[in-house]
């Protein structure tokens, strides 16, 4: 009872030291079961025991005989899923040919290239060789994420990670379990037909299993046909026994299954598939949290010292300082990335908690099976997967002012609320140059800003996941524009330090509006509108325009005039060079405007003769 209950505390411990030190959670989680485990057997324990002892003689320890191997497999099974849920089609078609490549071509030359170097360096066969290559080919969103998220760098190279990591991961997956699946047919993997066919049937009935489960589940989710509460662990029991299903009419089928169904389901018009990931989600981090504690401590040290010698540094280095760069530099040919930009993907590729945990699961059962080399498997993924992210934490900021890849002001700006108003200035700032991000959980308004080629994200400000997106790494300024004053100040509150650097601001409230003697500091446009005016405004004239203003006589007619007319709602100023300025209440005082400086403003355009005849009165 005190491991178990001992297991889930460290694990859910690791977890919360990673998001407070904003690491990936995969090293304090293996770095915590290689200490309860083998360094605790061979330095920590007098009788040389561990302190967690997942399986020992055979039959005794937490999980007896076969029943580690039984809980790895449905645990990775689930892991699977909630990763295949995530790869979307038309994402692949989206994100450039930079991505594609990287995926396709840079995953090849990983396959080949780390197998050829395990082969020969370790004397590995080829067919363990080419499962370690298949384990490392992945990076994973839950190791580039944490990495990216404190360093601000230009939109495409964060794109080009962010993206590679999640398409990745299941299609990594899925080769791996292929490679894995050869090598268990009759035949030891060789080319033999007998080995040919068991491979045929694992994929068959891996496809076929996964595909058709898949549609029905979505047909009785659609139909309504399993009550809502009833959802996700309908969901949870669906994937189970599709695994041990199809893994009894195809032995080691079981994995691709799932894969495929996730991959399946995932791109389907279930309306409950966003609900399905949260739950698969939080179901995969207690998973993770234990199953990464438990993989470690079965670790012996007899399995450490087997790569414990200048072999594995070499090998290391061939993966990280050469197979990574020559797959990068393949697939970003011909492509709009400065060498610079080239530079710093090549050196960001930490490996993920799907390498881990397969290889894990792979490298028990091989060398259960008595598979000469299968005990390498499980200790040389880990080494790659340790050894990049430790080495990409730690190092990645570095590198990124060292090739000229950190932004040093993050001028990206986040507006909360996606309302017909934040779509408008949303685009002009983002037709002037300007990063802008979107955020709202109206998906209608979420659709509506991505029609009109913006980044919108379809989350709740009080969600703790958004600190963790990488589209935010160069924001800077943060502007609350939603019709709810709690909302608003909420913004500000939780998230000023973290996207508002450079500006907070939101909407006055009636209240405040109502009395200028306390507006507060971070009103935006002036402060002398609230969010019905200026909703209001853009309904009836919905677009935003730019008069240059002559002097500072001019500017103060201008804005004269529009505090006059509600049906005007100046919004920035924007100098010469095309920098823009946004009007809150820090910039009332504004002296000495340079030739060619415009107010930018939404509403109905000035009358020009209007304002130059009160402008000349004014100053007769």
């Amino acid at each position: 009872m005190l491991e178990l209950a001992g297991i889930i505390i460290l694990g859910i411990l690791a977890q919360w030291v990673a998001w407070k030190l904003k690491i990936p959670a995969i090293l304090p989680l293996i770095l915590i079961g290689l200490l309860v485990g083998p360094i605790a057997a061979e330095y920590l324990s007098e009788d040389g025991t561990k302190w967690i002892e997942p399986i020992w003689n055979g039959n005794e320890g937490l999980f007896p005989g076969e029943s580690l191997f039984y809980f790895v497999s449905l645990a990775i099974s689930i892991i699977l899923f909630e990763g295949g849920l995530t790869l979307r089609v038309k994402e692949i078609k989206n994100v450039g040919p930079v991505i594609t490549k990287l995926i396709t071509l840079g995953s090849i030359v990983t396959f080949f290239g780390a197998a050829a170097a395990a082969h020969h360096i370790f004397y590995l066969s080829w067919e363990m060789s080419f499962l370690f290559s298949a384990l490392i080919i992945v990076t994973g969103p839950t190791v580039i994420t944490p990495i990216l998220r404190n360093i601000p760098l230009k939109p495409d190279v964060s794109a080009v990670l962010k993206w590679e990591g999640i398409l990745i991961d299941p299609i990594g997956a899925l080769v791996a379990v292929l490679v894995f699946e050869f090598i268990s047919v009759e035949g030891g993997g060789e080319f033999t037909k007998t080995a040919m066919i068991e491979f045929g049937k694992i994929v068959l009935f891996g496809t076929t299993f996964g595909f058709t489960f898949a549609h029905g589940l979505n047909f009785a989710i659609n139909k309504r046909l399993i009550p809502h509460y009833l959802l996700n662990v309908f969901a949870l029991a669906s994937v189970l026994g599709v695994f041990v299903l199809s893994d009894n009419f195809a032995h080691e089928s079981g994995l691709l299954a799932v894969v495929v169904m996730g991959m399946v389901l995932g791109n389907s018009n279930s309306p409950y598939l966003k609900e399905l990931l949260y739950f698969k989600e939080s179901l995969s981090v207690l998973l993770i949290s234990i199953l990464f504690i438990l993989l470690a401590a079965n670790i012996n040290m007899d399995d450490l010292l087997l790569i414990y010698n200048w072999n594995t540094a070499v090998l290391f280095a061939i993966v990280v300082f050469v197979l990574r760069p020559i797959g990068v530099f393949l697939s970003t040919h011909q492509s709009s990335l400065k060498l610079n930009e080239r530079l710093f993907i090549s050196w960001v590729g930490p490996r993920g908690i799907v390498a881990a945990g397969i290889a894990s699961l792979f490298g028990l059962k091989l060398a259960k099976e008595g598979v000469e080399g299968a005990e390498y498997i499980t200790p040389l993924v880990f080494m790659i997967v340790l050894g990049t992210v430790i080495l990409n934490a730690t190092t990645a900021r570095f590198v990124a002012k060292m090739v000229g890849v950190f932004l040093k002001k993050s001028n990206g700006i986040l507006i909360v609320g996606a309302s017909k108003a934040s779509r408008l200035i949303g685009n002009y700032l983002e037709q002037n140059g300007r990063h802008v991000v979107l955020i709202d959980t109206n998906q209608s308004n979420i659709a509506k800003a991505k029609e009109l080629g913006l980044e919108a994200i379809n989350s709740n400000i009080y969600s703790d996941s958004l600190t963790d997106n990488i589209e935010l790494s160069d924001v800077g300024y943060l502007i609350a524009l939603t019709g709810n004053a709690d909302i608003n100040q909420f913004a500000i509150n939780k998230f000023g330090k973290e996207f508002g650097e450079n500006g907070s601001f939101r909407l006055i409230t009636n209240e405040e509006l109502s009395d200028p003697n306390h507006t507060p500091k971070q009103g935006i446009f002036l402060q002398t509108d609230d969010f019905i005016s200026l909703a209001e405004t853009t309904r009836r004239y919905p677009a935003i325009h730019e008069m240059e203003i002559n002097d500072q006589a001019h500017y103060e007619t201008l804005i004269k005039r529009s505090q006059d007319h509600k049906d005007i709602i100046p919004l920035f100023l924007k100098d010469e060079s095309g920098e823009l300025y946004i009007l809150s209440s820090i910039d009332k005082e504004i002296e000495d405007f340079e030739k060619g400086w415009k107010l930018v403003y939404l509403g109905k355009p000035f009358d020009v003769e209007r304002v130059q005849n009160k402008e000349a009165s004014k100053q007769s």
